[in-house]
């Protein structure tokens, strides 16, 4: 699994970056052939100062994408690749329900 992590206006620290990427790594427990991983991180000057975390997984046919937004990066993945475990564990689901219904070819 590759793993690119991208912070925009703004360069994150190791220690940020080491949080990111043994967060994502806990998503190959949950579905095995993960391709890619972008988590792109942005941050907004307001009063509030909201820091967006974006995270795309690639997976075989399919790219799952989620956003979330809050007043820590570590909040912000945390809660994005809960959101991706939550979609992942759908996926597999679904893979293994059709592999248990697919009719087999008779000869």
């Amino acid at each position: 699994m590759n793993i690119k992590i991208t912070s925009r206006k703004f360069k994150a620290k190791d220690t940020l970056k080491d949080f990111i990427q043994n967060e994502v790594k806990t998503l190959e427990r949950f579905f095995d052939p993960i391709h890619d991983v972008n988590v792109v991180l942005s941050f907004t000057h307001t009063k509030d100062s909201i820091k967006t975390a974006e995270i795309k997984v690639s997976i075989p046919g399919k790219i799952i994408s989620v956003e979330t937004s809050s007043e820590e990066f570590e909040k912000s993945v945390t809660s994005s690749v809960e959101k991706i475990r939550k979609q992942l564990t759908k996926i597999k689901t679904k893979v293994k329900t059709n592999r248990l219904i697919r009719p087999k070819d008779e000869d």
